[in-house]
């Protein structure tokens, strides 16, 4: 610790050096496409790739973990040391060589910054590597290898992570997100980094707990806005009634084939007492629950005639969310399945975004405002199964892709998507983008001149990040379970390295070497 001077002048030697870094990324190991290291560089709906000094720049006012946690640090008047962040969107393995690159900064970073007196990592807690199905707790392992066993290790961690012994044993404390959407990055961040200088203090438990449980949790049904994930959130704070100890629940990534892919709980306090009591706790909740993690999948077409007969006399607008193609989950955002059905049915007025085609944003600014350009649109991964949407689309409107994200999931965020497009055909409109993203922030839609309150029907690729923008605006939604490669259902997976016992969906069959029970 460090000297420095309080508001008295007098001399205390209570200033702390934090490191603090970060790595993020949500592996759907059966997603078409790797993520690579220029692919952090960029950084996509993310801060790009960020070093020492332009950290801070890179990520201030964003609700991100890594945000909430510097600004505790800062107010408590302790001395900030970045070390290196990088995110990139959800796909299939990250590259070793993106791995290895991203991990060498941190360490090299944290090698040279000298004594610190703890470490805060903002992770995503569901990132497998070519070489590693459990990446971030071999980055754990090295962080731990390089400050030594003294120096507390605090990370956040993703509301999906699917959290393992390893990243339990090579930390002090795992901090979890308590909402999906997840507007409680930043939030969850600060209570990190609280916990951090309790750790540092003495004054945090040291106690750790961790379960695993039997069942995985559909993506798109773990939405803590509606049940059952509202009231199973809502009994985490109630079991944390001492000082310094912490409760978290992951609800885990299941499209990731992993020995440990799975929702998990995490407690920590001054007795392993009272660190059980807690674990097991939440672990009754949730069971007590599985049988609600389940929700109702409309086919493409189904879902679009639904829409348009509530539209009809609704005055907000219909949202369909395109679960399976969504870039948020390990999708390419490329799938016109509901474009086609959108235009086969008359749906005149319904808007679809973002969809992912560079080839096609680039000759709609190549041939400007107000022109019909054929274009063969979406498409793009080479997905078997999926063929573009060939059309005459006049073009209403272009935009260079940058622009600040309002909603609270992405607040903040400097979009970065490229040269945009809004195209027409048949009365249907089409938002176009350079980059895949989520379509999880109404800025996404006005950049292009779209007011989505307006509109009759709105498709967006996304699962459950939308509602907390769209839900607000929406007379009804719909989960449309049209073919792409995030999956909504897990029993559908071809799971191979998934533990023995688990079952694939709630209430449904368990894992028996490597497949489901009864041949399922």
């Amino acid at each position: 610790l460090s000297s420095v001077a309080d508001d008295r002048g007098i001399e205390r030697d209570d200033t702390m050096r934090i490191a603090v870094g970060g790595f993020q990324h949500e592996t759907n190991t059966f997603s078409p496409e790797k993520a690579t290291y220029p692919e952090f560089v960029a950084g996509g709906g993310w801060p790009a790739l960020s070093r020492g000094d332009g950290l801070q720049r890179a990520v201030e006012g964003i609700n991100l973990p890594i945000t909430g946690a510097w600004d505790v640090f800062r107010a408590a008047g302790h001395q900030v040391v970045p070390l290196t962040w990088a995110a990139c969107s959800p796909s299939a393995h990250v590259t070793d060589e993106a791995f290895e690159k991203i991990c060498a900064f941190i360490i090299a970073d944290l090698a040279d910054a000298g004594a610190v007196d703890g470490v805060f990592l903002d992770l995503h807690g569901a990132a497998v590597i070519e070489s590693f199905e459990d990446g971030e707790g071999e980055l754990l392992r090295r962080v731990r290898a390089t400050v030594g066993p003294d120096v507390p290790i605090v990370a956040s961690l993703d509301l999906h992570a699917n959290v393992t012994r390893l990243m339990v044993a090579a930390s002090d404390a795992l901090f979890i997100f308590r909402t999906y959407p997840h507007v409680d990055m930043a939030e969850t961040g600060a209570r990190a980094a609280k916990h951090l200088l309790g750790l540092i203090a003495g004054s945090a438990g040291r106690a750790k707990a961790f379960r695993q449980l039997p069942f995985l949790i559909p993506l798109t049904w773990g939405c803590t806005m509606v049940e059952p994930g509202l009231s199973v959130y809502a009994a985490v704070p109630p079991f944390e009634k001492t000082a310094g100890c912490s409760l978290s629940f992951a609800c885990g990534f299941p499209a990731a084939d992993i020995a440990d892919c799975g929702p998990s709980v995490v407690a920590y306090a001054t007795t392993q007492t009272e660190a059980d009591r807690m674990a097991d706790g939440m672990v009754a909740v949730v069971l007590a629950k599985e049988s609600a993690y389940t929700g109702q999948l409309y086919d493409a077409d189904t879902a679009v005639r639904l829409a348009m007969e509530t539209s009809a006399h609704a005055v907000k607008p219909v949202v369909l969310a395109d679960t399976q193609d969504n870039p948020g989950g390990g999708g390419n955002g490329d799938t016109t399945w509901l474009i086609a059905s959108l235009v086969r049915q008359g749906a005149k007025g319904a808007v679809v975004g973002v969809l992912f085609d560079p080839a096609s944003a680039a000759a709609c600014h190549a041939a400007g405002a107000g022109k019909t350009v054929r274009l063969s649109l979406g498409a793009v991964s080479g997905q078997r199964g999926h063929t573009p949407y060939t059309a005459d689309y006049r073009i209403e409107k272009l935009g260079d892709g940058k622009f600040t994200a309002t909603g609270p999931m992405f607040l903040g965020s400097r979009m970065q998507l490229g040269p945009m497009a809004l195209v027409e055909t048949s009365g249907v409109r089409i938002i176009v983008a350079s980059r895949k993203q989520q379509a999880a922030d109404q800025s996404m839609f006005r950049h292009v001149g779209i007011e989505p309150a307006q509109q009759k029907i709105i498709v967006v690729k996304s699962s459950v990040h939308f509602r907390a923008d769209f839900q607000p605006i929406a007379e009804q939604i719909l989960v449309v379970e049209a073919p792409g490669p995030m999956i909504a259902d897990p029993s559908k997976l071809a799971f191979k390295r998934l533990r023995t016992g688990v079952r694939t969906s709630p209430m449904g069959k368990a894992m028996i070497g490597g497949k489901a029970a009864n041949g399922g």
